[in-house]
């Protein structure tokens, strides 16, 4: 068995103003929403997510939707990165094009009708948008950007030629439970493992068996804490290499509130607990290119996975959080 595993702790920074309509008067509540999440509790968005890594010294990878930055200015981009990067934490590039026909200037010619995912733009176009997100996150403090996420997961070929015309070389955009994810790629690839792309290296995001047989992603709010943990240890005991988990800024919010989701504020501090207390087995960090010498091993294609307690217990919190706070 190998000796440890890379995890990588990843967050999609997103701001969303519950439709397109009178924008103008929606973003500023929206961002406090879902950059903060105040409450009497303290703030469950972006700070408790920080402060829940810190305390068990863990490094996360913050994936950051810049675009909006394109109707509402540089300010609110250069408060999240400050955010994330006082906290110590590592700034990436995320881009949901949705935001594309919003922008103030146009940033692509065909700008005029919204198109969501990326996977809908030509390479000519992702080119472009990639550019000028990394130009914004820059900009706004990030630091050099060396990887990649496409919003909705909505990532194909033509985005691997697009990251590598913009020197973007590590990308984390496949998700095979999303069938919009890497469309073209699938004949090729089993998005389970990391593979090279016109250059650019992917580590897909992490599918596991759950207790009933179904694929399930390794998104914190979509899992039972015992499910990551098993799931982490089966991959591990497969001789995978990487496991990549997902989650948001406002993943710990009850939907539609600033209140806290207490069954997923668990959640997240009991893997964090359990990756801190386990160092020897699981390798916490970001991607990167250098080949640290792993290589798969017998049944290492095989599914992660978790048991039907675990997946039982996932069922009944989901059932919990369904009850009115």
């Amino acid at each position: 068995m190998r000796a440890t595993m890379n995890v990588h702790l990843t967050f999609d920074i997103e701001v969303w103003c519950n439709g397109w309509n009178d924008l103008d008067r929606a973003f500023p509540p929206s961002f406090e929403r879902y950059v903060y999440g105040r409450s009497k509790h303290g703030e469950y968005a972006l700070p408790q997510t920080l402060a829940i890594l810190n305390r068990h010294g863990l490094p996360g990878v913050f994936f950051v939707e810049p675009l909006f930055a394109a109707r509402f200015g540089l300010g609110p981009l250069r408060t999240i990165v400050q955010l994330i990067r006082g906290a110590g934490q590592q700034v990436q590039l995320h881009l949901h094009p949705e935001w594309t026909d919003e922008a103030v200037e146009p940033l692509i010619e065909n700008c005029r009708v919204k198109r969501q995912h990326l996977s809908y733009y030509t390479l000519d176009e992702q080119t472009a948008l990639i550019g000028h997100g990394r130009r914004m996150l820059e900009a706004a403090g990030s630091g050099p950007v060396t990887a990649f996420r496409a919003g909705s997961f909505a990532a194909n070929r033509d985005t691997y030629g697009a990251l590598h015309r913009n020197g973007i070389l590590l990308d984390s955009s496949l998700n095979r439970c999303f069938g919009i994810s890497g469309a073209d790629l699938r004949g090729e690839h089993t998005l389970d493992q990391r593979f090279e792309v016109a250059g650019v290296t992917t580590v897909p995001v992490t599918v596991f068996r759950d207790g009933l047989g179904r694929d399930r992603p390794a998104h914190v709010g979509a899992c039972s804490a015992a499910e990551m943990r098993q799931a982490l240890s089966s991959a591990r005991k497969a001789g995978r290499r990487d496991f990549v988990i997902v989650s948001h800024n406002f993943e710990m919010l009850r939907s539609g509130t600033s209140l806290p989701d207490w069954i997923v504020v668990r959640r997240f501090e009991q893997l964090c607990a359990f990756l801190a207390a386990h160092r020897d087995q699981f390798e916490v960090g970001g991607f990167a290119l250098t080949d640290d010498g792993r290589r798969p091993t017998p049944g290492a294609a095989a599914s992660p996975r978790a048991g039907m307690l675990a997946t039982a217990r996932r069922h009944v919190e989901q059932l919990r959080r369904r009850i009115p706070a």
